[in-house]
């Protein structure tokens, strides 16, 4: 099957004819600027010279946050002037080195004047070729990160140096091009962004309602949690050992799956015969299921039966107990519970001291009400989590297509 009209193939992939390929190297601007510099030697910037004000030393910190005004590191104008090879200015992207290697930051105009540290490389590109959000964009993608990560040196902290980076090609479409392309991803990270807002606004609403909600009023009963429980279940392992006891049809939970908030699924399965030679229980969907060691105060209700681990209660409670609003109420006193926690590598919590945690409750009317207007708001974040999942996904398909040229703006 032959190209399609109007591209062509080159070491990058298949890109639109008039599109470039570029070595990182090429693209310098003013002379005394490479297109790519390398931060000083460690010798030559240690934090003893640095200075309460002065010219800021920009590191890793400004480019994992995405902040170029955080850190209060500075030098003064004396070894300013030394390190002035390494100086940024607006336009230039600074790239982390060490760790968290592949991270980005463009300096926008107004940024503060200073330089950059050992651990980044500054990219200073001829604005005329280059545009520096096309250039982000382009880097901050699967293909490109995967690149960076296989050429990064060391073991476990994978290092970049700049190099690996100089021979580095990239497609480059002309600058309006460019341009028109990173206007497009911008707007599709506002949108992300403007839903990442909301769903941290409305999941404070929640926190504050809960607060207010489960705030003890006249006529709301002072007991125990073992006293609102008819029963707490425990739960085991089966033996890793016998391979037929994994992999079955089973959900098996373990403190993982609070991580992952799955109410349909587990991250493991067992069969039946490693359910029936463990001290797993089977608990019913809709029972609350709650940790007394690791992961403390974390409670969840599946929406499937599902085993359990020992590090893991399931709770059936009294007739005079919303099940929701005890889930709820885990939710609120979560932290308070962790603290209950003992141990020197593993915090736990005995079923004794457990069964002791003080427990306000209303009439079984009002917790059912006060679940109902807390399921609400989850629900609404649900959706609104939903949407930015979809988002998310949509920027990414069309973050590729753009960069390849799939999808033409110009």
């Amino acid at each position: 099957m032959g190209l399609k009209s109007g591209y062509k193939q080159t070491e990058v992939g298949i890109i639109p004819e008039h599109w470039d390929v570029r070595s990182l190297a090429s693209l310098g601007g003013k002379r005394g600027r490479p297109a790519i510099k390398a931060g000083p030697f460690g010798s030559s910037l240690r934090k003893d010279s640095y200075v309460a004000e002065g010219y800021k030393v920009y590191g890793q910190e400004q480019v994992i946050r995405g902040d170029y005004l955080c850190g209060d590191y500075f030098i003064p104008t004396a070894r300013f002037k030394e390190l002035q090879s390494c100086a940024v200015e607006p336009g230039d992207i600074l790239l982390s080195l060490v760790g968290t290697a592949g991270r980005l930051l463009i300096i926008p105009f107004g940024a503060p004047q200073g330089v950059i540290n050992p651990r980044l490389i500054r990219f200073s590109f001829d604005r005329s070729l280059v545009s520096p959000h096309f250039f982000k964009s382009l880097i901050e993608t699967d293909s490109y990160q995967a690149v960076l990560a296989q050429n990064a040196q060391g073991g476990t902290m994978g290092v970049l140096n700049a190099g690996i980076l100089r021979p580095l090609r990239i497609p480059l479409p002309p600058l309006p091009e460019q341009e028109a392309i990173a206007e497009a991803l911008t707007d599709a990270d506002a949108l992300i962004e403007s839903l990442e807002q909301l769903i941290a606004k409305k999941r404070h609403l929640k926190q504050g309602a809960m607060q207010e909600l489960f705030l003890p009023k006249v006529g709301w009963e002072s007991t125990l949690l073992g006293s609102v429980t008819v029963e707490i279940i425990g739960g085991g392992t089966p033996s890793r050992a016998i391979p037929y006891y994994w992999g079955g049809s089973i959900p098996w939970m373990t403190v993982k799956d609070f991580a992952c908030n799955n109410k349909t699924g587990t991250l493991e399965y067992i069969t039946a015969e490693g359910l029936r030679n463990s001290a797993s229980h089977l608990i019913p969907s809709g029972t609350l299921i709650t940790a007394t060691r690791m992961a403390l105060g974390k409670a969840m209700i599946l929406e499937v039966d599902a085993s359990i681990n020992q590090d893991l209660k399931a709770l059936i409670p009294t007739r005079e107990i919303d099940a929701l609003f005890l889930y709820y109420w885990f939710q609120l006193n979560e932290r308070g519970i962790a603290e209950l926690g003992s141990g020197s590598t593993v915090m736990g919590l005995s079923l004794a001291d457990f069964k002791k945690i003080p427990f306000f409750r209303p009439h079984l009317k009002e917790q059912t009400a006060i679940a109902a207007i807390l399921s609400d708001m989850d629900a609404e974040i649900a959706v609104l989590e939903n949407k930015l999942t979809k988002t998310r996904q949509i920027k990414q398909g069309m973050m590729h297509n753009l960069l390849i040229g799939k999808i033409r703006l110009v």
